[in-house]
């Protein structure tokens, strides 16, 4: 019981100190957030028209999702809209919109194929790893400094060109087996990387504080 109230303290404490005193311009909600907040609005919609077989509502709503998430990186950069909560929700909204995508895909039965699920489970417990780690040094250490890397940002973009790639396939009844394999082995490969790469940013910043 005393593990649960000290570990609920700590988050309160963490959560205070990120975002109850942030400046009000930190937490303000602005054009590119509105753009972050649509791919988050528009995830359970997708996943709705891959279980009903709709897969070119799917495939416009995912490339209407992708296109939010260039527009709002560019509004952030070019109208000096960049906020903690904007960086905040921006990797969450990527994080629900693919993964949410990725679980539907392994278990909604696909005209062709479909996303092995051990592969949605190397996506979750790579995502995972990173927060928990994340949170560990933060508590711990009291700070924590996160950049996000290119490989990171590499398979983002990889992991959506397949699923709008995976719907037109299904769309328009491809069936490109070679091509397939090799994006997933891809993916695979990246994602891998990516865990690799903030395990290493990861001890870093906890030798560098010890």
């Amino acid at each position: 019981m005393s593990k649960i109230s000290l570990k609920n303290l700590n988050l309160r404490r963490l959560s205070v100190s990120l975002f109850k005193n942030l400046p009000a311009h930190e937490k303000r909600i602005t054009l590119s957030t509105v753009f972050t907040l649509l791919r988050i609005v528009l995830a359970p919609f997708i996943v709705v028209a891959m279980v009903m077989h709709m897969w070119g509502v799917a495939f416009w709503l995912f490339l209407i999702a992708a296109f939010s998430d260039i527009v709002d990186g560019n509004l952030a950069r070019l109208c000096n809209e960049k906020t903690f909560l904007g960086a905040c929700l921006d990797p969450l909204a990527d994080k629900i919109l693919l993964i949410s995508c990725f679980f539907t895909l392994a278990f909604v039965e696909g005209p062709l194929f479909t996303v092995p699920l051990w592969f949605v489970i190397l996506v979750l417990i790579k995502d995972l790893a990173i927060v928990f780690g994340a949170l560990t040094i933060y508590l711990i250490k009291g700070h924590l400094e996160v950049h996000p890397t290119y490989m990171g940002k590499l398979a983002t973009v990889v992991q959506s060109y397949f699923i709008i790639w995976l719907f037109a396939c299904y769309f328009f009844n491809w069936m490109p087996i070679k091509i397939y394999y090799t994006i997933l082995g891809i993916m695979i490969f990246l994602v891998i990387g990516t865990l690799l790469q903030y395990i290493k940013m990861g001890f870093s910043q906890w030798n560098a504080s010890s």
